[in-house]
């Protein structure tokens, strides 16, 4: 076990090691950030002076190395357009794509594996179908298209929910959340549906097709020659074996919600990190673009690892085959 996580750590530092200079070497094609600061009337003489006060002026290698070490202690320097730490910035908004990240992917796991189970196990009824449809429409449909639809219906229509912002939070030392106060909920419902609408058919749809692979299985078939009940084998042997490859892609996909929340936050204006990133690429800050991108690297190393931990503890194969071979 000891070796296993050494392994992954050090791929873990090298994937974040790759991810840091790409974005770095990326962002230096963006737009020049002096300009976006200064205007298009600054005199050479202030574009050079600001060059230097900000580091822009030195060699490539040397501001990587820089941002690297600083990265390390947690440190981006500071914000291009806002002249904040970026390490700060990123504080303040990272409660806010988490929260949304957590409850989308709770809407989706909730009710994408009961309706996969029901799938397959009423495989050919009219309600199977229509989910299997429904589902097809989850995975085309695109983010944004379903966020401007939910505000279109439930907002501006109905009434029923807001159309942006994240509402009332209550702060718990540098923490903030919405999700003890009704209004942060009532806030939330839209973004975390729009959010987890493709996550919820994915699950279905994987939770339905592994379902179905584990009821061909011979020790299912055995089960039902001793004798068990449907909901003994279905739920008590099927379930179980088919949740083991989901627990993988539920991990990925929570890193997903993540990144990709960048779209979703930003047709609700949701104060969080992919927000503030589409800004820092319309004013080229690229110490905040670098920073949001090795965070999101972090947090799939991170969730990539503890799934490996979950499926090597979970399948015993794993755990015999580095131990003995056999």
């Amino acid at each position: 076990m000891f070796a296993f996580i050494l392994q992954r750590l050090i791929q873990a530092a090298i994937v974040m090691v790759t991810v840091a200079f790409i974005s770095f070497l990326l962002f230096q094609y963006v737009g020049d950030p002096v300009v976006f600061l200064l205007g298009q009337d600054a005199t050479p003489d202030q574009i050079s002076q600001l060059r230097a006060d900000l580091g822009l002026n030195q060699p490539f290698f040397v501001q990587f190395w820089h941002f690297l070490s600083n990265a390390v202690q947690g440190e981006f320097g500071l914000s291009l357009r806002q002249g904040a730490k970026v390490s700060r910035l990123i504080a303040e908004r990272f409660p806010a794509t988490l929260e949304l990240a957590l409850v989308a992917a709770t809407m989706a796991l909730v009710i994408g594996i009961p309706m996969g189970v029901y799938a397959a196990l009423r495989r050919g009824t009219f309600l199977s179908q229509l989910l299997m449809t429904l589902s097809l429409l989850g995975v085309s449909l695109p983010t944004f298209l379903i966020g401007i639809l939910l505000i279109l219906t439930f907002a501006v229509w109905l009434h029923w929910f807001p159309s942006f912002g994240r509402g009332e939070v209550v702060q718990l030392g540098w923490w903030s959340t919405g999700l003890l106060t009704a209004k942060g909920w009532h806030h939330i419902v839209l973004p975390a549906v729009t959010l987890a609408i493709f996550q919820l058919t994915l699950i279905m749809r994987l939770v339905r097709a592994e379902m179905l692979e584990v009821l061909r299985t011979d020790y299912i078939k055995f089960a039902r020659a001793r004798g068990l009940s449907n909901r003994a084998i279905h739920f008590g042997h099927a379930l179980k074996n088919t949740l083991v490859p989901v627990m993988t892609i539920t991990g990925l996909q929570l890193g997903g919600l993540i990144a990709f929340a960048i779209i979703t936050e930003t047709v609700f204006q949701w104060p969080g990190m992919g927000l503030l990133f589409i800004q820092a690429v319309t004013f080229a800050d690229i110490p905040v673009m670098a920073a949001y991108l090795c965070l999101i690297a972090l947090i799939f190393v991170v969730i990539n690892l503890v799934v490996d931990l979950l499926y090597f503890a979970v399948d015993p194969r794993l755990r015999v085959g580095k131990a003995g071979g056999h």
